[in-house]
């Protein structure tokens, strides 16, 4: 009896020291000011005590244990009192203030730094995403997560890899380094360095990184930012885009997939790659419209228009390329064919419309510069569909030694080089003799020139035609100049110089010898030699300078020229 007795009071004394030791726990503070950690709740208590510096408490079984705001929850858990640390086995759970929720199967947790070490299946949660791996060091009072030996990081469609990782729990940031893999519906990432934000699921990347979209679209950066809610993106350091028809570098890039339209700034360069027929566009500012597929550059643009392995170079204050087919649905675009070489007019054929053909077109300051011609004017207009440059307001282009200007310009290429050029109200062609001041001139209300390999062969002028022409001998010595009006005056040329003139219909002319004319009074209305302001080089197209056409010197003098 008196055994039963004693076994009675030693399990009722050892509650109560369990109980003592519960209460206590919940008041203690160490001297630091950390809290201790608190045994809320288990099947099972066992207390051990070795020496001053191990005072163990043994807790088994549904154990929820409290630190201030977080709760641990585990199948067993030994708590050493001494430096207020525990370890936990089997089914680990950590409540964060309802925020953050941490998973694994092994916790070694040092209360007084508020540090955890995780192991086996871990896994780690905020409500937005869920991050797993094998082993997680958490810092629970600032909310920091860190795996270095491989991990995963799941948030709705996307899925995100890599070696090492920084979870930030008050931000809700990811930090990924090495071996970063992000695979999402819409694209592919792989870079070293990724911060992804759970909870916004934006991301920011500071590393060579490599982008592949859904269209294939590839994205190279090594410094960005994507707001994928709003399927915005911001790139720098000299990015790159390469698309199935195009590359697109520029120092900044922004870009929104939500409307199709983005902005390129700084050295932005757009390339296609359709090598013959494609066209480049540099500029230090390039906004494009992707769904409608426009281009508008501005700051220093400039157009190359490849031609079957050669360039055309068009320079202006704005550029603006577009889809042909889209213009078309606005207002009449006629189709410029090149005639027949026995017919002098441009005749406008219906042909089958090119849905990827596109149109360009320059304003102020056009300046244009190819091997066999270069020109300027105020704007411009090219169809690629018909290869023909439009030019508007004055222009003036040049052929070797020969000058065009007119109000009007219609130039057709074939293969770069000039096919056939008409020129509508107030046609003026001057062709300088070498290094002489002598011009020969012709002049009518419209001019057609043909050429042949980019060399002007024939040259026709209608409607109240003038003609000044210097004729040489086999020695080219010249012997006198004639000036003549006509209908129509057609000259046959030369490696670009004439060498034959005809007249059609009301014929009027006179001859003079050289040393008894005023070669002065011999030019035409509106004469002036504009070699200054002609492009010479595709770096005069970089140079920023106005293009301005000067006005025609006023001609005082009668119609005939003084041979007295």
């Amino acid at each position: 009896m008196r055994l039963s007795i004693a076994i009675f009071l030693l399990g009722l004394l050892s509650s109560l020291m369990a109980s003592a030791q519960v209460a206590q726990s919940t008041t203690d503070t160490l001297q630091n000011g950390n809290k201790i950690v608190q045994i809320l709740a288990a099947r099972e208590l066992q207390f051990l005590q070795q020496d001053s510096a191990h005072n163990f408490t043994i807790a088994v079984g549904n154990v929820r244990i409290k630190q201030e705001k977080t709760l641990f929850y585990a199948d067993s858990v030994v708590v050493n009192r001494f430096d207020n640390s525990m370890e936990a086995f089997g089914n680990i759970h950590i409540n964060d203030a309802d925020s953050v929720h941490t998973y694994a199967q092994y916790l070694k947790y040092i209360g007084n730094t508020k540090k955890a070490q995780l192991r086996k299946k871990v896994r780690l949660t905020d409500g937005s995403g869920t991050l797993t791996t094998e082993e997680l060091d958490y810092e629970v009072s600032q909310k920091i997560g860190v795996y270095r030996n491989g991990g995963k990081l799941v948030n709705k469609k996307t899925t995100l890899t890599s070696e090492q990782a920084n979870y930030y729990g008050d931000t809700r940031d990811v930090i990924f380094t090495r071996k970063v893999v992000l695979v999402d519906t819409e694209y592919t990432i792989r870079t070293d360095t990724l911060q992804y934000n759970t909870q916004t699921e934006s991301i920011r990347l500071s590393s060579p990184t490599r982008i592949v979209d859904s269209s294939k679209r590839i994205i190279l950066t090594r410094n960005a930012y994507f707001d994928r809610k709003n399927k915005k993106g911001f790139l720098y350091e000299r990015s790159q885009i390469i698309d199935t028809a195009y590359t697109f570098t520029a120092d900044d890039m922004a870009l929104d997939d939500s409307t199709g339209r983005g902005e390129f700034r700084g050295n932005a360069v757009y390339r296609s790659k359709d090598s013959t027929e494609g066209f480049d566009l540099i500029a230090n500012n390039i906004k494009v419209d992707r769904k409608k597929d426009i281009l508008l550059a501005t700051i220093q643009p400039l157009l190359l228009i490849k031609q079957k392995g050669d360039t055309t170079f068009v320079a202006a204050d704005t550029l603006y390329v577009a889809r042909l087919i889209d213009l078309r649905k606005t207002r009449e675009v006629p189709v410029i064919r090149l005639p027949n070489k026995k017919d002098t007019l441009l005749t406008n054929k219906k042909v089958p419309l090119d849905t990827t053909a596109k149109y360009f077109e320059a304003y102020s300051h056009v300046k244009v510069y190819a091997d066999s011609l270069q020109g300027v004017g105020d704007s411009l207009f090219y169809a690629s569909d018909d290869s023909t440059f439009r030019f508007f307001k004055s222009p003036v282009i040049w052929a070797k030694d020969n000058q065009i200007l007119g109000d009007t310009i219609y130039l057709f290429l074939k293969n770069r080089k000039p096919e056939l050029l008409t020129v509508f109200e107030n046609a003026l062609a001057i062709n300088k003799i070498d290094s002489t001041s002598y011009f020969n001139q012709l002049r009518g209300t419209r001019m057609q020139a043909f050429f042949e390999d980019g060399e002007m062969y024939f040259m026709s002028a209608k409607g109240s035609a003038e003609n000044v022409y210097y004729f040489q001998d086999e020695q080219k010595h010249f012997i006198s100049v004639n000036k003549s009006t006509c209908d129509v005056i057609n000259i046959y040329l030369e490696n670009n110089k004439p060498q034959k003139v005809s007249f059609l219909n009301k014929y009027e002319g006179t001859a003079y010898p050289m040393r008894k004319v005023d070669h002065e009074s011999l030019k035409l209305r509106k004469f002036k030699w504009l070699d200054s302001i002609r492009p010479k080089s595709k770096a005069d197209l970089l140079q920023y300078a106005p293009v301005v056409i000067p006005l025609a010197e006023k001609n005082t003098s009668n119609d005939k020229p003084n041979n007295n």
